[in-house]
């Protein structure tokens, strides 16, 4: 009895001691919003979404990785999909902004990743895009590929992402849970001066108002005074790490799709309302953040064939006056996802022995009073 009373303490201690190593912020009882998520609170709640990562860490200098979102798993070219991208703050080099403001739509995966991987991906999207079936005539690919710096954690100046491992992570694209935290484009990413990373969250919205899904996806790697719930958890938490001290700035990319049928315009405005979701968790889109929204619908009625089938395309659209809804949405998932990437996020050392901590989720807990007993 003694010695099963010891392995169930030690056992305890160890849960404790590794609070943010498994559990997302929901899952403590943190409920951010109003709104119901969607049955795994994930962007790939929207049917059809698919997302594939690559995370890679070698020795003590490479911390990066690679995160693709597929709206559909058919021919994207073939079949692009409204879309629409906000500029929240433009210190980033996103690729493929152009076509897709000009446009309204997109004929690629998307691809997150470092900085200075921005132009292999690229590359390795229009390889992918050239290769698949149907596409053989094809001259002309708009690969949108989004980016943050992870230059603290990772040898960015080696240019360590291949055009292997972007197309992998398309190859590994699945439905169902995404891994969050040090993974895929968020391996060596920073927020508010903690670890970040990918995450990800849904809501669904009410069925008198269409019972619409809305997914967010987020690499998070920026700056601020971070809140949660209207907590000032930075400055409860007795100021803010020495790292942030040294570095308030850094970017936020966020990927948002929605089943529901809206037109590139709407779709600009519902990407603008993820900069509300970053807003409330203290970020301030600072002089060298780049915050950059991306905004998808899939549904099918409104998919652009790249080939016409005749003068008039697309079917019904959601109407301004019931947009509201999908709104909140978005605002309180982008919210959450960013939690789920910091709750999700370990701490690491890397790149000239830059030793990046994870949030301190028992201290957390404790502020907001939401420690487990």
């Amino acid at each position: 009895m003694r010695v099963f009373y010891l392995f169930f303490l030690a056992t305890m201690m160890f849960m404790q001691e590794n609070l943010s190593q498994n559990q997302r912020i929901r899952e403590y009882g943190i409920e951010l919003g109003v709104l119901s998520t969607g049955p795994g609170n994930a962007i790939t709640d929207v049917p059809g979404v698919r997302v594939g990562q690559v995370t890679l860490i070698s020795g003590d200098s490479v911390r990066t990785g690679v995160t693709a979102i597929l709206p559909h798993a058919g021919n994207l070219f073939q079949e692009k999909v409204p879309a629409a991208i906000y500029i929240g703050n433009g210190f980033g080099k996103l690729a493929g902004y152009s076509q897709v403001a000009e446009l309204g739509n997109i004929e690629t995966p998307i691809v997150l990743t470092n900085t200075l991987s921005v132009p292999v991906a690229m590359d390795a999207l229009i390889s992918y895009t050239l290769k698949q079936p149907g596409n053989e005539e094809v001259g002309s690919v708009n690969a949108v590929v989004g980016e943050t710096n992870d230059g603290h954690l990772n040898d960015i100046r080696g240019q360590h992402v291949a055009q292997a491992d972007v197309l992998q992570a398309i190859v590994n694209a699945t439905s169902g849970p995404v891994e969050e935290g040090n993974v895929g484009a968020g391996t060596g990413t920073m927020a508010f001066g903690y670890k970040g990373g990918i995450g990800t969250a849904s809501r669904k919205v009410p069925k008198k108002q269409g019972e619409f899904t809305v997914g967010v996806l987020v690499q998070a790697n920026f700056g601020g005074v971070l809140t949660l719930n209207g907590f000032n958890l930075a400055r409860e938490l007795g100021g803010v790490p020495e790292s942030y001290k040294r570095d308030t700035d850094g970017s936020c990319m966020m990927v948002v799709i929605t089943d529901a049928p809206l037109n590139a315009r709407n779709l600009k405005r519902l990407a603008k309302r993820c900069m509300l979701g970053l807003a409330r968790t203290g970020g301030i889109a600072s002089n060298g953040s780049g915050d950059y929204v991306i905004a998808v619908s899939t549904a099918e009625e409104n998919r652009v064939k790249h080939t016409p089938e005749g003068l008039l395309s697309g079917g019904a659209t959601v109407h301004n006056d019931f947009m509201s809804p999908l709104f909140l949405a978005a605002v309180e998932a982008t919210e959450e996802a960013i939690w789920n990437a910091l709750f999700a996020a370990r701490d690491m050392k890397g790149f000239k022995g830059y030793q990046a901590e994870a949030l301190p989720v028992r201290e957390v807990l404790q502020i907001i009073g939401k420690e487990k007993e």
